[in-house]
């Protein structure tokens, strides 16, 4: 979250995403003031999302690249648009879709599956510590029996009072 946590830095890759590339444009099409810009951009170099990239015509001026670590975060843009769409869009639809430059036919966003092939819900998933988890993490999620669920204490009281409430049932 340090690197996209706010909605600047999401905005801003949105425009690399959509081709632009100098400070000037991003300014524009954000409505984003220069030194938020500039600290935001900034970041991204440090990171390695995008890179410098001095303009020959203009001695002094740059333009932003994305770099394949800022590429490679497309799809998880993709996939916060498509929550966007699917949740706020005007009844119209959306303002803009994505199509394949070879078809021309529109780009289907892919349903995550579970491992037995349906499409995944957040019950279907376990979160156990990973290899590089810090110690908090791998005393909170790790250490478990195969497939135990993590619950805080009264979790599953509160859990039962909400699916009544969402059910229609009364406590």
């Amino acid at each position: 979250m340090e690197v996209v946590g706010d909605r600047w830095s999401i905005l801003l890759l949105r425009e690399a995403y959509y081709g632009t590339r100098r400070f000037d444009e991003f300014q524009y099409y954000l409505g984003v003031a220069p030194n938020i810009l500039s600290t935001r951009l900034k970041k991204f170099v440090d990171l390695g999302m995008m890179t410098r990239v001095p303009l020959p015509e203009h001695g002094g001026r740059y333009e932003y690249a994305l770099t394949k670590k800022g590429r490679d975060f497309f799809p998880t843009y993709m996939a916060l648009k498509k929550w966007g769409d699917d949740w706020l869009a005007e009844p119209k639809g959306p303002q803009l879709v994505f199509k394949d430059r070879t078809s021309g036919r529109q780009i289907e966003y892919p349903t995550l599956l579970s491992a037995r092939g349906k499409p995944l819900q957040l019950e279907d998933v376990e979160i156990v510590a990973g290899s590089g988890a810090v110690p908090f993490n791998r005393k909170r999620f790790g250490g478990q029996l195969p497939h135990a669920k993590v619950k805080p204490k009264g979790a599953s009281r509160v859990l039962r009072k909400s699916v009544k409430k969402i059910q229609g049932y009364s406590t």
